[in-house]
């Protein structure tokens, strides 16, 4: 069973890592990143069964494919609190020749890092791939993607939900961060998405909801999608999040979508998040 105090802990530490990192690039994405804290820590921490002397190729272990690449702070601290990578290295974002680029990247050799993300609505059909080759290889492990609800305005997504429900590619779990806010407002104002569980159970996704901002929810939502996997439907889960979570000025705006606090509002921020495994 699950320690969700633990877990919470680890997402506090994590959301430091997060605004420390974007504060000292003076650059980056935290709004999305701190929303997506307590998904991503429980996927690693939690969920997935993964190696993080890490292999290219994810034989015999869960994979994790970051469609929405801009959110990078948040995964690249969880890849170095699970062991990928020293934590010290978080100091590197955004760098030059730091292998912590604003978007992932692969040439870098990161380990975590299975593909280049950033350009939105290619993430899903790369983890589509991963989880068909997973079938080929007789491998029963899962395949996990994280899209943005913004992203899903782009068509390749939709051309990926119909291939991957006729193909019933169902050792893959894709979700969605709903926050409903993108980089130029909120979604009401740019694309409304409506209700896009709907649409994807009409597609033919077995799909689950979730409030991602309640580590114990999400936890228990993760297991239900393991569970339901193998059963002939992709599955998708519908994550509804706070951009900016944990940090009040920051929450439910798009203007934090991808700007760097100032030294007074780092330190603002920080006070909000209890240190609880160390700073880098």
């Amino acid at each position: 069973m699950a320690d969700i105090q633990k877990l919470e802990q680890i997402a506090s530490q994590v959301r430091r890592d997060i605004i420390r990192q974007v504060s000292d690039a003076q650059s980056g994405h935290p709004g999305g990143s701190l929303g997506c804290t307590d998904l991503i820590v429980a996927l690693y921490f939690d969920a997935m069964e993964h190696d993080p002397s890490f292999n290219m190729d994810g034989k015999g272990e869960d994979m994790f494919y970051l469609s929405n690449g801009h959110i990078s702070p948040v995964w690249y601290s969880v890849l170095a609190r699970s062991g990928y990578f020293p934590v010290s290295e978080l100091a590197t974002f955004r760098q030059i020749n730091s292998r912590l680029q604003g978007h992932p990247t692969t040439h870098e050799g990161l380990p975590g890092v299975r593909t280049a993300s950033g350009s939105l609505g290619q993430g899903m059909s790369v983890a589509i791939g991963a989880a068909l080759a997973k079938r080929l290889d007789n491998d029963n492990h899962l395949v996990y993607c994280l899209m943005g609800d913004g992203e899903q305005e782009e068509g390749q997504i939709w051309e990926a939900v119909m291939f991957a429900a006729h193909n019933k590619v169902d050792n893959l779990i894709a979700v969605c961060d709903r926050n409903n806010q993108q980089i130029d407002g909120s979604l009401d104002e740019v694309m409304d998405l409506g209700d896009l569980g709907k649409k994807y159970a009409e597609f033919g996704w077995e799909v689950l909801r979730m409030d991602g901002n309640n580590m114990a929810e999400v936890v228990d939502t993760l297991a239900k999608a393991k569970s339901m996997a193998g059963q002939g439907k992709p599955i998708f889960i519908d994550m509804k999040t706070e951009m900016g979570k944990g940090v009040d000025y920051m929450e439910g705006t798009h203007k934090w979508h991808g700007k760097a606090p100032d030294a007074e509002l780092t330190a603002k921020a920080l006070d909000q998040l209890e240190e609880t495994l160390g700073d880098y």
